[in-house]
């Protein structure tokens, strides 16, 4: 739960948090933690009810019916995408500690373009290929963050340098965008539901899973976001936030390191992500949720080259015209469109009583409001072009149920 937790954003968010409200970072990280724990707490009583694979598409489609599964389906592959967007971005930012001219246009086209390509590429060929290149980089990850968050820690300590006093006066707005980045950072554990039926005991283990790896990463979070405020002189104006701090309190191979980690971090997590994203619309596409174009396999390697041919072109295009700031902001606002989904349903399968719970959530209707009323909250927030895209992938899977509705699904607990 914490490896889906913690990805590889984190490299990245703590200057665009520190660039929003300076010192009060810090707070907005406990503040965001809170808020996560409300929607977490009602995904655990749901998930305690499924074995199945599926997480918040099965959610939404057994509370609600098949229109509102397949409108979680598409946001969730959404999510994937502009996860990978915003990751792919933070590539070329960290790429530049080794080659300053990376994040100039002409070069930035050609690196995504190579690492976009031959990922799709790697997986085309194969899924035990692409397995053997996606091998796990949560070590790096780890041991990076790690590194730098007690180099930092034992610097301020020894130094006796208190964090300096925000120059910033925030307004409400860049309390709510800055929220907003941090669902983002704290999102990323439905992952693991998706793979709840692979799971030994999922109805047992979710609920635990989900509020360990939140207390986790809330700590990790905030000693990081602790360390850069406070370390770094302009933290808001930092492109490589954790490269910095490690320059100054480890020297220039701190720094080197640190980029090294972040770069296998990214790919990792990008290699990860255009392995299975594109089962994801696969395997919809074969239960008849989605066009029976994502179904499409390759006579020779034996892959859903149409899923993943699409997935790497959308995240290429995304990465080229976007930013890490822009692409986490929108895959935060897809988020919280089924995470209110999820916490709403909370209600509903109680209603159903379809399957009992192993986590009983006292309280559970307050918990269920207060968590969709946090969502439609902080999605007032989003920017209003980050809206209007928003919008049109509800309208595609609007269309998408339109097409599909009248097909019968291929599956025997169809409930819509």
């Amino acid at each position: 739960m914490v490896n889906c937790i913690i990805g590889s954003g984190v490299f990245g968010l703590p200057s665009v948090l520190a660039g929003l409200l300076g010192r009060a970072s810090v707070l907005a990280v406990i503040v965001a933690a809170i808020g996560m724990g409300v929607i977490m707490a009602c995904f655990s009583e749901v998930a305690s009810r499924f074995t199945e694979t599926g997480g918040p598409y099965l959610y939404a489609r057994e509370a609600f019916g098949r229109f509102f599964g397949i409108q979680v389906a598409w946001l969730v592959w959404f999510v994937r995408l502009t996860s990978c967007a915003a990751n792919a971005n933070l590539f070329v930012v960290y790429l530049g500690e080794f080659w300053p001219r990376a994040v100039q246009p002409f070069a930035k086209l050609a690196i995504l373009t190579a690492l976009i390509g031959i990922l799709a590429v790697v997986n085309f060929l194969g899924v035990r290929t692409g397995t053997r290149v996606s091998t796990s980089f949560t070590i790096a990850k780890l041991a990076s963050l790690g590194l730098v968050a007690v180099a930092g820690a034992v610097y301020l300590i020894t130094s006796h340098l208190m964090v300096p006093d925000a120059v910033l006066s925030p307004r409400p707005n860049d309390w709510a965008q800055a929220i907003v980045l941090l669902i983002f950072a704290y999102g990323g554990f439905e992952a693991a539901l998706i793979a709840a039926g692979e799971a030994r005991n999922p109805r047992r283990d979710m609920p635990f899973g989900l509020f360990a790896g939140l207390a986790t990463c809330t700590v990790i979070y905030g000693l990081i976001q602790w360390v850069v405020v406070g370390v770094l002189p302009d933290p808001g104006h930092s492109q490589r936030p954790l490269a910095d701090v490690a320059r100054i309190v480890l020297g220039h191979s701190g720094a080197t390191l640190i980029a090294a980690g972040a770069l296998f971090s990214i790919y990792g997590y990008l290699s990860g992500n255009v392995l299975t994203t594109p089962r994801i619309t696969f395997a919809l596409a074969e239960r008849g949720d989605f066009p029976a174009f994502f179904g499409f396999v390759h006579r020779r390697f034996r892959t859903p080259y149409v899923s993943i041919f699409i997935f790497a072109s959308l995240v290429w295009l995304l990465a080229l015209f976007g930013s890490f700031a822009g692409n986490a902001t929108l895959s935060a606002g897809s988020r919280l469109f089924y995470y209110g989904m999820v916490c709403a349903s909370l209600s509903a399968l109680r209603r159903k009583q379809k399957a009992p719970a192993t986590f009983h959530l006292p309280g559970g209707t307050v918990w269920s409001i207060l968590g969709v009323l946090i969502c439609v909250a902080l999605l007032t927030r989003i920017e209003y072009n980050k809206s209007l895209m928003l919008l049109a992938a509800v309208v595609v899977a609007l269309l998408n149920w339109l097409l599909v509705r009248r097909n019968a699904p291929r599956n025997q607990n169809e409930v819509g």
